[in-house]
């Protein structure tokens, strides 16, 4: 459960004020239907990080134990570094919005997602924990909790949430999870 857990609170604390919830706003905008962009979210979701956790488990293989700890504890500081940095929404129109809801939320989420930071926090943490599908499970779900209010309740919501703290609670919970890494290596050593 630690792996689901701290897939969960790390995706969904992430995503607050990130590209994808700007490109949430936009799309219940531009389609007012609900559910097919939540379904979207989830299919778009799953697969990226199904492949992303995939990656990080195989990479994981392949570098030798005593490295992995700290090449994982430098990963999670440097994405509480990237963190810290607001994004901006960058989905103005696109040639995919002519496919309905649920495809083109699936479409552009699934590409928003590429090179995203919780993509790659999603290959970290399937690095850190072997328990690759409840990594994938709360990458998933913690993405759904960051996004579906923002489909529901929309600019009101993000009007009122504080985003730069958000951004500086995400970025301190990586560091804690780069000191726990270290830590438990150097404990189990």
């Amino acid at each position: 459960m630690d792996a689901f857990l701290a897939s969960t609170v790390a995706v969904a604390i992430a995503e607050i004020g990130d590209k994808t919830q700007l490109l949430s706003l936009f799309l219940v905008a531009r389609y007012a239907q609900r559910l097919p962009i939540i379904l979207g979210i989830f299919v778009a979701t799953l697969l990226n990080h199904a492949l992303s956790a995939l990656l990080g488990a195989w990479v994981a293989e392949w570098i030798p134990e005593q490295w992995l700890p700290w090449m994982l504890a430098v990963s999670f500081v440097a994405i509480a570094l990237w963190l810290l940095i607001p994004d901006k929404d960058d989905s103005d129109d696109s040639r995919f919005l002519g496919m309905g809801a649920f495809m083109a939320t699936t479409v552009m989420f699934f590409v928003a997602e590429i090179g995203d930071k919780t993509q790659i926090a999603t290959v970290v943490l399937a690095a850190r924990y072997t328990e690759t599908f409840w990594v994938i499970m709360g990458t998933t779900v913690g993405m759904l909790l960051a996004n579906i209010p923002v489909i529901m309740a929309g600019k009101w919501l993000m009007d009122r949430l504080p985003l730069a703290s958000a951004r500086i609670g995400a970025s301190i919970l990586f560091v804690m999870l780069a000191i726990a890494t270290v830590w438990t290596a150097l404990v189990s050593s």
